[in-house]
């Protein structure tokens, strides 16, 4: 009896810490749902002012939000390009490792254009603003490499899958299409070529006369076997040479 006690409470035990876990999985996994979901929103809305001010505000200000919008644009393009491609092609896991290592530096970059939109000493940013570029156009052609390095890769690797594969219809097309005839097939003899009347008889063919319908069929005289060819890629067999 004790030891039914003592199972059934190892059991209720055991129900409580798997449904523990398994509120704690679901919590997580919806925490995280609604992480992505507000990092989302932030950066639309982040990218949306960025687009405001690299038209709307002149001088320093809408030069450092244009090339804040400029890396955040060809940096997200690349990441997602190369995340996607890893998943079918293995080989670009060292080129997303070299993003990674990119990326870092990209968002030091951010990072310094973002402060440097609050600072007030606008001689000091404009001063900046040469090697600020430079640095922008390094990583984001850096990240446009990688990316369109990518994409020809996958476009290469699709044309020659739709290469072989045309040439594999081409074959089985061609398959298709290699119908025969037997050579020499005889067509209805002109003696019987009438219908049949309504009485199960033989009608007249309109081309025959009378007389012709009561004579006896012709032999008709067997083909050389050695003759012969069951299709036309064969060779005909030639005739024995009697000496």
């Amino acid at each position: 009896m004790e030891a039914v006690i003592l199972i059934l409470g190892l059991l209720v035990v055991a129900f409580m810490a798997l449904g523990v876990y398994a509120t704690v999985k679901v919590v997580g996994a919806a925490r995280r749902g609604v992480d992505r979901t507000i990092t989302q929103a932030r950066r639309t809305v982040e990218d949306t002012t960025l687009r405001a001010k690299s038209y709307g505000q002149l001088g320093v200000g809408g030069e450092l939000a244009q090339l804040r919008l400029s890396l955040r644009t060809s940096m997200r393009a690349t990441q997602e390009a190369l995340r996607a491609g890893v998943a079918e092609d293995a080989s670009l896991s060292e080129s997303l490792g070299l993003f990674d290592r990119l990326s870092a530096h990209g968002h030091e970059l951010d990072a310094e254009l973002k402060a440097l939109e609050r600072e007030p000493d606008k001689a000091t940013v404009t001063s900046r603003l040469p090697g600020l570029k430079e640095r922008t156009a390094q990583i984001t052609r850096s990240a446009d490499s990688l990316r369109w390095a990518a994409r020809d890769r996958a476009r290469k690797f699709a044309d020659d899958e739709l290469s072989a594969l045309n040439a594999q219809i081409d074959v089985e097309a061609g398959a298709l299409r290699h119908w025969t005839t037997a050579e020499g097939t005889p067509g209805p003899s002109p003696e019987w070529g009438g219908e049949a009347d309504a009485d199960g008889g033989l009608r007249k063919a309109p081309d025959v006369p009378d007389g012709d319908l009561r004579k006896a069929p012709e032999a008709i005289t067997a083909r050389d076997a050695r003759r012969s060819t069951a299709y036309p890629w064969e060779k005909t067999a030639r005739p024995e040479t009697t000496l």
